[in-house]
């Protein structure tokens, strides 16, 4: 009696090993996509990509541009209708209240920016992109900061000529055209800098609007019902220094014979912007989403 035969054992085949030791047929793919570390500038791309999808950003500055050519232009025309010479006094001063209104868009924009992403729970997205909150708030601050000056610089530009073109007055100079438009422009993207650093702080997106269109409005506001002659001082320092009376002096329109002249006004807003930034900057690393 025979044994039937043993069946011969089946044949395996190994797969090639990596050069780390991994053996598999996805060893053997190379991405031909670069990997490198994200920095500031990809940062930078996101946030241009976001701040122009969303429709805040047209609405706010849409608003904004149709409040500074608009004001400005019934100003020039209602001025030229009353056949009052213009004298001394700048046609280009006439551009403060479309700018002093339009101000309130550029708040709102920027505290938009940050603090709807809380809203939303967007933030959680972004420091996943994103881990580096610094480098978050320096991406939305340069973006931010830009957009505003150019959109403030232009269109106050726009209003500047055609103001000239329909009033009669004083000419003014290179200095004065300069301050009334890049300088303004400067004051409106700083003044919207710390509307953003307060956005951060807060967190709430309606919280921070509230508070900054406050801090533009109410220290005016208190300064005219001050009539105690013991709170002279306090008054005084008040139209001196409010926000409205700083935006005044850049077109030369100041409230008070003293105060803040000319470029001051920046300097002072730049360093209060300076001091709300690095409280924001602080309270990004020190609290939780």
């Amino acid at each position: 009696m025979t044994m039937p035969a043993t069946p011969p054992p089946p044949q395996t085949h190994k797969a090639p090993r990596s050069p780390q030791g991994w053996a598999g047929p996805s060893s053997l793919y190379a991405s031909p996509i670069p990997v490198r570390t994200p920095g500031l500038g990809d940062a930078i791309a996101s946030e241009w990509t976001k701040i122009r999808s969303v429709r805040s950003t047209m609405w706010t500055l849409g608003v904004m541009i149709v409040l500074l050519v608009g004001i400005g232009l019934l100003t020039a025309f209602v001025v030229s209708l009353s056949d009052a010479p213009m004298g001394e006094t700048p046609v280009l001063s006439l551009g403060f209240f479309g700018v002093l209104l339009g101000s309130i868009c550029v708040i709102t924009l920027g505290v938009l920016t940050i603090a709807s992403e809380y809203s939303t729970g967007m933030m959680r997205t972004t420091l996943t992109a994103c881990p580096s909150r610094a480098r978050m708030l320096i991406a939305k601050s340069v973006v931010f900061f830009l957009l505003a000056f150019t959109i403030t610089t232009v269109t106050t530009g726009i209003v500047g000529v055609l103001q000239t073109a329909m009033l009669d007055g004083a000419t003014p100079d290179t200095g004065f055209w300069v301050r009334s438009t890049v300088g303004v422009g400067l004051y409106v993207a700083v003044l919207g800098l710390l509307s953003l650093a307060l956005g951060a702080i807060i967190r709430h997106s309606a919280g921070a609007i509230t508070i900054m269109i406050a801090v533009v409005l109410l220290p005016l506001v208190l300064a005219m019902f001050m009539f105690s002659p013991s709170l002279s001082g306090v008054q005084e320092a008040l139209f001196q220094y409010s926000i409205p009376a700083q935006l005044g002096a850049m077109y030369e329109a100041s409230m008070t014979m003293s105060g803040p002249s000319g470029w001051e006004s920046l300097w002072i807003i730049l360093g209060v912007t300076a001091v709300a930034m690095a409280g924001a900057f602080v309270s990004l690393d020190r609290r939780d989403v």
